[in-house]
């Protein structure tokens, strides 16, 4: 009884990490300028990105509350020392990947790149 209790448990804890049980749902629709040469920013551009893939893990009470994405400060800091460029490009089914249930749309991770080459900006 008490292992069919953690295992429950476990299983609770591991499926709570995405709000989606499908690709399809992970991959939101990309977010565009509207002009290709304007500056990409967090709150115009980046922001429901980051919101749609990663805030369901990467918030505070979840399973990787320990890199929270919640805010720009948070999410800029992840681009810059954390490697979050690396593990969004990886490939589906590369150890490391994120978010971890599925690669998410090529447009929105382009978008966060241009974001990058931009210089980060908050608005």
């Amino acid at each position: 009884m008490k292992k069919t209790i953690l295992l429950t448990i476990l299983l609770a804890v591991f499926a709570s990490c995405s709000d989606s049980d499908t690709y399809e749902d992970i991959e939101t629709p990309p977010t565009t300028p509207t002009n290709p040469t304007t500056a990409v920013t967090y709150n115009k551009d980046v922001k429901s990105i980051i919101d749609a893939n990663c805030v369901s893990c990467h918030s505070s009470g979840r399973s990787a509350a320990f890199r929270p994405l919640t805010t720009f400060a948070q999410v800029k800091a992840a681009v810059e020392s954390a490697g979050l460029l690396g593990r969004i490009q990886l490939q589906s089914g590369q150890q490391g990947l994120m978010p971890q249930g599925g690669r998410m749309a090529q447009a929105n991770i382009d978008l966060i790149v241009k974001w990058n080459t931009d210089g980060l900006k908050e608005n």
